[in-house]
């Protein structure tokens, strides 16, 4: 008769239980349920301002202050649209910041892609030196600079003109750094095989470089976007016409010394100017993660 021992090595494991899976399955779904949580909590923390900015728009001037908060206005009031952009010329100035932002979204972002791929793909003298004094720009707050760039400015005679309003922000340093950290991604094996095959720099820069950027260059064009459309301080003191008043400065026709500022008109003009960040994060936002990963890839 054979040996129980003889198929003891055919019998199945011994049942563990489950009370390891299970406790490994539910802290699983614990930490999801958090994470949902705080992205709730986090997309609540964001929106409900912009809620406010919209129904306040709506609301008549006394009930803004009313106590508690009306979140939904008691005397709905689209008129306000209206008498806002008709207290100034705001058209003029919505196509004042969409002209300089635009102009400075493509220059932005031309300048950086050219300066960070000669940075990641060029070997010069000086390369490191003059790239670390580029980064070390960033680390010098605007207002340091904002004299001696007004005088440079005035100097010039571009007070009172769009080049005074478009050139000084042309050029940006964390583009830089941006689209050379993007560039160090690109492997060499690309461009050294478009130069066997004939291409000159201009043709692999165009054809290859720009369209593996896409991803840097829609994170560079959101970023510059927003921050030239939203500028406030260097408009408020490069220009004094009217007719070149961009929307921010516009917008503080409403709020006059000696006056009550007038909140609802505020907060009408607001809501129209968020329209078209939104619209340029929605149309580039599918690149917009991939080039912030891509950017800190290499150093």
């Amino acid at each position: 008769m054979a040996s129980p021992d003889r198929y003891s090595e055919y019998a199945p494991a011994p049942y563990s239980g489950t009370r390891g899976s299970f406790s490994v399955h539910f802290r699983q779904k614990a930490n999801g349920a958090a994470l949902y949580a705080a992205m709730c909590l986090g997309l609540l923390f964001f929106c409900v301002p912009l809620y406010y900015m919209f129904t306040t728009s709506f609301k008549a001037e006394p009930e803004v202050f009313a106590m508690p908060v009306h979140w939904i206005p008691r005397s709905f009031l689209p008129q306000n649209y209206v008498d806002a952009f008709l207290a100034a010329p705001f058209p003029r100035y919505f196509w004042n910041s969409l002209l300089v932002a635009v102009i400075v979204v493509g220059s932005t972002v031309l300048f950086s892609a050219l300066a960070g791929y000669g940075f990641a793909k060029f070997d010069f003298p000086g390369r490191r030196l003059a790239f670390l004094f580029i980064l070390s720009t960033m680390m010098i707050p605007f207002q340091v600079l904002l004299i001696p760039l007004f005088v440079v400015v005035h100097q010039l005679g571009w007070t009172n003109s769009y080049a005074g309003l478009i050139i000084p922000g042309a050029l940006s340093a964390f583009g830089v750094f941006l689209m050379r950290q993007a560039c160090l991604t690109l492997p060499d094996e690309l461009m050294d095989a478009a130069r066997i095959d004939g291409a000159r720099e201009v043709g692999i820069f165009i054809r290859i470089v720009l369209p593996l950027l896409k991803p840097a260059i829609a994170t560079l064009a959101i970023l510059t976007f927003l921050g030239s459309w939203n500028n406030f301080l260097w408009p408020l003191i490069v220009v004094t016409k009217d007719e070149l008043f961009t929307l921010p400065v516009g917008m503080t026709v409403f709020q006059q010394p000696m006056q009550a500022p007038y909140w609802t008109y505020i907060m009408a003009v607001s809501t129209v100017a968020t329209l078209p960040v939104v619209i340029v994060f929605l149309l580039l936002q599918r690149y917009f993660i991939e080039g912030v990963v891509v950017s800190g890839l290499k150093g």
